[in-house]
C-alpha cells in the first residue's frame, strides 16, 4: 500500500506520516529531507541556492547526509524551499522518490507533491493543512525549545513566504490532489489528528479494493 501525505510546512504531515508508517508497518520517507540535504550541501560548499546550476550540483550528496542533525536547522529549511523550486533539482530527486514509493509492499511518503507527482497512483492520499498562525505557533515553540532566539512574527513571516514559494513554483507546486482527503489539524491534538488520518487511509484503501 502506498500512502501519500502532502501539506505545507508545520501542518503536522511529518508526524502523521510517521504514525501511519508505524500503524501500517510500512517504510517512511520524509521527502523534505532530500531537499534539506541539497540545501545543506549548498551551504557547506558555499554555493548559491538561487542558482539552479549550483543547486543541481549539490544533488549528488552522500546518503549519510540524510542522518545529519543539521538538516533540521531552520536556515536549512528556508534554503530547502529555495532549492526545491528549481525544476532540475526536482528532476534529479524524482527517480529516488519514485523508487521508494513503489518498493515491494508499499511505503508512506510525505512532502508537497507526493500525491500529484511522485505517487499519483497511491492507494491513499491525505492533504494535511492548518492555518498559518497555528503553524507558525507550532514552529515557534519548536525553535524556542531548541534554544533559537526568534520572534513569533518572524516565524509567521517565514511560513507565509515559504507557502508562497511552494505554491507558486513552476514545477510541482504544492497542491491538493483531486482525490486526496483533506485533514485540517488546526484544532486537533496530535492523537486526534493521527486517529483521523488512520480512519481516512483505511476508508480510501477499502474504496480502492472495492469493499463497502
Amino acid at each position: 500500500m502506498i500512502i501519500a501525505v502532502d501539506g505545507p510546512a508545520a501542518s503536522g504531515k511529518g508526524t502523521i506520516a510517521r504514525a501511519l508508517a508505524r500503524h501500517f508497518n510500512l517504510p517512511h520517507l520524509d521527502t523534505g529531507l532530500l531537499y534539506r540535504a541539497v540545501a545543506h550541501t549548498v551551504r557547506r560548499l558555499e554555493l548559491d541556492p538561487t542558482k539552479e546550476a549550483d543547486a543541481v550540483a549539490a544533488c549528488d550528496f552522500d546518503e549519510l547526509t540524510l542522518a545529519d542533525p543539521g538538516l533540521r536547522d531552520d536556515e536549512v529549511g528556508q534554503m530547502a524551499s529555495v532549492v526545491s523550486a528549481h525544476p532540475l533539482v526536482r528532476a534529479a530527486l524524482l527517480a529516488r522518490q519514485k523508487r521508494f514509493a513503489h518498493q515491494p509492499g508499499g511505503a508512506v511518503l510525505d512532502g508537497r507533491d507526493i500525491g500529484t507527482v511522485i505517487a499519483p497512483d497511491a492507494d491513499a492520499k491525505l492533504f494535511v493543512k492548518a492555518t498559518a498562525p497555528v503553524r507558525a505557533r507550532r514552529r515557534h515553540n519548536e525553535l524556542l525549545s531548541r534554544g533559537k532566539a526568534i520572534t513569533y512574527e518572524q516565524v509567521l513571516a517565514d511560513i507565509r513566504d515559504r507557502d508562497a514559494r511552494d505554491s507558486h513554483r513552476s514545477t510541482a507546486p504544492l497542491a491538493q490532489a483531486a482525490d486526496a482527503a483533506p485533514l485540517d489539524t488546526s484544532n486537533l491534538s496530535i492523537e486526534a489528528a493521527v486517529e483521523r488520518a488512520i480512519s481516512l487511509v483505511e476508508g480510501q484503501a477499502r474504496g480502492k479494493r472495492g469493499v463497502a
